[in-house]
Order: C-alpha cells, then sequence, then structure tokens
C-alpha cells in the first residue's frame, strides 16, 4: 500500500512538471497581449508646443475610452496594429470654448511579425525596415520613446504610455 501511495505521489509530481504551455522564440511573454495608447507624458518644463498639444488631445481622447494607437502582441510572434492618428480631427467647440477631438472611426490596420527579448522590441514596418525600440513593461503599463514609434502627432518627444486590456 505504501509503494502504490508514493508511486502515486511520484506520478503526480511528474505529470504536474510536465508543461503544457506553448513556448516560442519569444521567452519573455509579458509583452502578450493588446495594449492601447493611453498618456504621452513629457518635461512640462522643457516641453514644446507640439508636445502639450499632443499631450492634450491623447488626454482628451482616453478619457472617453477612444484610443488612437492599439498593439496586439500573438504569442504566434504576430504583432497587429491599429492606428488612427492619420484619422484624426481637430476642431474648435462651437463660441470657441476648447478643442472638438471626435474619436476617429477609421483606423490602418498592419500586421507584421516581432521578437521581445531583453526590453527590446524588434519589428518589420510597413517600409520592410527593421524597427528596434527599447521598452518598459511594469504590470500593465508598457513605456517607450515616443519618438521610437514614430505615431504621427506623437512623435515629438516625451513617452508614450500602453496600458494592458
Amino acid at each position: 500500500m505504501r509503494n502504490t501511495v508514493v508511486t502515486f505521489l511520484l506520478g503526480a509530481l511528474l505529470i504536474s512538471s510536465c508543461s503544457t504551455d506553448k513556448t516560442s522564440d519569444n521567452p519573455d511573454n509579458s509583452i502578450l497581449g493588446t495594449w492601447d495608447l493611453t498618456a504621452l507624458t513629457i518635461d512640462e518644463a522643457t516641453a514644446s508646443d507640439e508636445e502639450e498639444f499632443g499631450q492634450d488631445i491623447l488626454n482628451m481622447l482616453t478619457a472617453s475610452n477612444c484610443y488612437l494607437v492599439s498593439l496586439s502582441f500573438n504569442e504566434d510572434l504576430r504583432l497587429v496594429t491599429e492606428d488612427a492618428s492619420n484619422y484624426l480631427e481637430i476642431g474648435v467647440n462651437p463660441g470657441g470654448t476648447g478643442l472638438d477631438v471626435p474619436c476617429p472611426s477609421q483606423r490602418d490596420t498592419e500586421t507584421t511579425t516581432y521578437a521581445y527579448a531583453d526590453g527590446v522590441l524588434t519589428f518589420i514596418d510597413d517600409t520592410q525596415e527593421t524597427i528596434s525600440v527599447a521598452l518598459t513593461i511594469s504590470g500593465s503599463t508598457m513605456t517607450m520613446a515616443a519618438q521610437e514609434l514614430d505615431v504621427q502627432n506623437f512623435n515629438a518627444g516625451g513617452e508614450l504610455i500602453f496600458t494592458k486590456r
């Protein structure tokens, strides 16, 4: 009886130690999932007018649950990018009481391959150039330099902040 229990426990240990998780060429899975651009952080003391304007627009859109850029990192190393920044229409509210920035309904979608290791994201862009971007992931927040991703209207400076869905 004792041998049966020991054999059973060893068998259970062996089975539980075998992983059914898929592993890929991407050892750091913290990037997997969909990330939405939610903020642009800038140095208020040295920021250009363009950086401040970009930050204001992004803050307005994010407050209404509108995300200009979404990045979906899949386990099969496909990166799907949805970008609405080319369709921004910035106006002034009637009576000149502030900006009117409706959420763009149109988006450009691109699919490419990526690699992520040691805090560096590498992917092929729409012009077939290999792009490497340093980024930081902390929990559900991903940060990268705005110039590195080159999102229209948000590439003057500062850091782009993405939040995981």
